[in-house]
């Protein structure tokens, strides 16, 4: 789950990278979370008059033997004209002790394969080797960034300390998988549930637990100036990684995604 304007946009070094993700891990919680989406606003120009949909996450695994996710994003997409339904399913595998990714995207349209990417990216000397399989064979070196686990350690390290905007680059093989984004972040003061927040009750042991509200906007890395992001994203954030309350601004259209369903998972022991 592909989350400002920022004045400059700073590197990370590995070694901190590493540190704060084998630090932070044992904070994750294996758990599928559901999420009901619906359109809350859509320019003239983006020619949508409706959308709904559905996005499932499952994250699992462990920090001694790696995470999974599986993520699946479907909406219903209605036009003055017609009507189309688009499908992304993506997993993924990271192991944050060699900083390791592996990845894979179907996108789906009508059914009907539109897209595959398929790739893995790892640690190498002060960047990430990036080796593509699908849908061309690709090898090619990018700056130092953060995988996706690492970088949901490094936002709930940041928010445990108190501190309320920072920067990172992130790669988790989206668009066309050769590139990383640069994420500006900004955390609120930690707040517990109102006693009219409804969504929290879905969140079941969790619907009195404190969060915190984080806005995240992701931007291209070679963007010059104050420029927009392409993505934008907000929601509720417990300690344990799990998220409610989305709010994904796309530019043209802005979706609300609401937790429908949250399943935990008891958690992978490490083996010996």
């Amino acid at each position: 789950m592909r989350l400002l304007v920022t004045a400059s946009l700073a590197a990370l070094a590995i070694a901190p990278a590493t540190t704060a993700a084998q630090a932070g891990a044992a904070t994750l919680a294996a758990h599928r979370a559901v999420y009901d989406l619906s359109l809350k606003d859509a320019s003239e120009r983006s020619g949508i008059s409706n959308m709904v949909g559905r996005m499932v996450y499952e994250f699992n695994g462990s920090a001694c033997e790696g995470y999974t996710v599986s993520f699946r994003f479907v909406t219903e997409i209605a036009t003055a004209d017609d009507s189309r339904v688009t499908d992304q399913q993506t997993t993924t595998f990271e192991d944050i002790r060699d900083r390791s990714f592996r990845f894979v995207t179907r996108s789906y349209v009508n059914q009907q394969l539109d897209r595959e990417i398929r790739g893995a990216a790892e640690a190498k000397g002060e960047g990430l080797a990036v080796t593509l399989e699908e849908p061309d064979k690709v090898a090619l070196d990018i700056p130092e960034a953060l995988f996706p686990t690492e970088h949901m350690i490094e936002m709930i390290d940041h928010a445990k300390n108190g501190e309320r905007f920072y920067e990172s680059r992130i790669y988790d093989g989206s668009d066309e998988g050769d590139k990383a984004m640069i994420t500006t972040t900004v955390l609120g003061e930690k707040q517990t549930p109102e006693s009219g927040d409804a969504e929290a009750k879905k969140a079941g042991a969790f619907a009195d637990e404190a969060f915190w509200p984080v806005s995240m906007s992701y931007f291209e890395e070679q963007a010059q100036g104050d420029g927009l992001p392409v993505y934008s994203i907000a929601f509720k954030l417990y300690e344990n990684g799990v998220t409610r309350d989305l709010t994904m601004d796309y530019g043209d259209f802005v979706l609300e995604g609401q937790l429908a369903q949250l399943d935990m998972y008891d958690p992978a022991p490490c083996k010996e």
